[in-house]
């Protein structure tokens, strides 16, 4: 038993593992947000637009319950009365949540690989070159090298080459 929860420990702390955890949480926050944004900032005035519609009320009517609604009917009503519905309205809601949320992912990792790539150049640039080319047989050698190990050449000492 103490195996176990010696490895259950190990596994838990790993780095990849709270990572994640912490990526699960973030991004739940995060949808919480964008899901706010779309029902509270986007969609009122997107129905207030098309004639003072509340999204949520957007559905068919595909079954009546026990009693028939009036053409006025709000979901809430229809679910009181049993009646099977299809909502339109809510997909909409989700959808827009849904392509927002998107939109923020890819404008963080966009975000994120820019900052990559401009931290790796430079990186990159500072490594200085470990081999350069034999001028006579054009095969790869070391940069220090004086004679060419292939064609037996001998090379000319670039300054700095040799120390």
């Amino acid at each position: 038993m103490k195996k176990i929860f010696a490895e259950f420990r190990d596994f838990i702390t790993r780095g990849n593992v709270v990572d994640l955890a912490v990526g699960i949480i973030i991004g739940a926050a995060f949808s919480a947000v964008v899901n706010s944004i779309v029902n509270n900032l986007l969609m009122p005035p997107l129905g207030f637009l098309i004639g003072e519609v509340d999204f949520q009320d957007l559905f068919i009517v595909l079954k009546q319950g026990e009693s028939p609604l009036p053409s006025s009917a709000t979901l809430q009503m229809a679910k009181d009365v049993g009646a099977v519905t299809l909502n339109y309205g809510l997909f909409l809601t989700d959808l827009i949540s849904f392509l927002l949320l998107a939109l923020g992912v890819f404008l963080i990792v966009k975000g994120m690989n820019t900052i990559e790539k401009k931290v790796k150049k430079p990186a990159e640039e500072e490594a200085a070159p470990t081999e350069k080319e034999c001028p006579f047989c054009q095969k790869s050698i070391p940069v220090k090298a004086t004679r060419c190990p292939y064609c037996t050449s001998h090379l000319e000492m670039e300054a700095g080459a040799h120390e």
